[in-house]
């Protein structure tokens, strides 16, 4: 088993010797260029991705052409364009490797022969997809209730690493801050 798939499910499932067989086999390991798209906009995603090493962005273009990250996926965390990967529709995002990545790529069937076959392998999803909710309205309540400053200041204060190891072009706040000087 690759060591970020052992990692990842660390503490979040038991599994048999048989069914760690089974879960290795359904992660297939992917090497992606930095900005290599995965999930162009109007595909329908058809896997997860775990990420081993680097960093995915999944971001919405508007009809002019500007760019909105919806979240980033550094080391240990698994997405997608989750709304096409569920429903199998096209999505309206896309997924992009802004760094050279490892990546651990599970289909839409294998997840579902994980969810049917691995007991625990549906709570430990559900867990997860909580996870992810609860991230996306704290998000929104941001946006609502707080200016591009303080947001940025959080930003800096909770993950500063992400400043120096992310483009600047990714984080619309330094071109207001630029305007303002």
């Amino acid at each position: 088993m690759h060591p970020a798939l052992r990692k990842f499910l660390d503490g979040k499932i038991a599994l048999t010797p048989e069914q760690e067989y089974l879960v290795s086999s359904c992660f297939h390991l992917k090497f992606a260029q930095r900005h290599e798209i995965l999930v162009p906009k109007g595909a329908i995603a058809k896997h997860i991705y775990l990420v081993a090493k680097g960093c995915l962005r999944v971001f919405l273009t508007s009809d002019d052409g500007s760019e909105s990250t919806r979240f980033l996926l550094f080391e240990g965390r698994m997405g997608t364009a989750f709304p096409s990967f569920i429903l199998n529709q096209p999505s309206v995002a896309t997924v992009e490797s802004l760094e050279p990545s490892e990546l651990l790529v599970l289909s839409y069937l294998d997840q579902q022969t994980l969810l049917r076959e691995v007991p625990g392998w549906e709570t430990m999803y559900r867990i997860g997809l909580e996870q992810d909710y609860i991230a996306s309205i704290q998000r929104i309540e941001s946006f609502i209730t707080l200016n591009a400053k303080a947001r940025y200041d959080i930003l800096l204060q909770k993950h500063p690493e992400l400043i120096q190891r992310l483009p600047l072009k990714l984080w619309p706040i330094t071109w207001e801050f630029r305007r303002k000087r």
